[in-house]
């Protein structure tokens, strides 16, 4: 069970699901999820008003108004999913938990990682153009 009321965190999920987002509730889930072949762009969302503000726009724009394309497109909400967001976490490795945050993985391992602090101060813009720059490396 999650820390804030469903309700208030379902248009939240709904930003990212419109556009092609899976949720992913469970730790079994995120497994399967980070571990198949291919690239795979992972939202760890929030009620952060850095996420509103600008990670989930930012991250809109990159998949829907850039058209980058990732094989998989999947999410977990911080402060809800708990178990499975403490897994994605643990497929971070040593880096610091951050909320929210943006990861890519390629063919299951961590290529790129933009934590809260790297995007906060960022327009919509600037975190698609990070996006679309971490997904040329893939």
């Amino acid at each position: 069970m999650g820390n804030y009321d469903e309700f208030m965190v379902a248009p939240m999920r709904e930003e990212l699901v419109q556009v092609g987002f899976s949720q992913l509730m469970t730790p079994e889930e995120v497994d399967s999820a980070l571990q198949r072949p291919g690239s795979t762009l992972l939202v760890l969302n929030s009620v952060c008003g850095c996420a509103a503000g600008t990670l989930r726009p930012g991250v809109i724009e990159a998949v829907k108004g850039r058209g980058l394309t990732f094989d998989h497109l999947v999410t977990v909400f911080a402060g809800m999913e708990t178990e499975a967001v403490r897994r994605v976490r643990e497929h971070f490795g040593s880096l610091m938990p951050s909320s929210p945050n943006v990861a890519i993985f390629q063919d299951g391992k961590l290529l790129h990682h933009m934590p809260r602090h790297a995007f906060e101060s960022l327009a919509p813009s600037q975190i698609a153009d990070q996006i679309g720059l971490a997904q040329r490396e893939l």
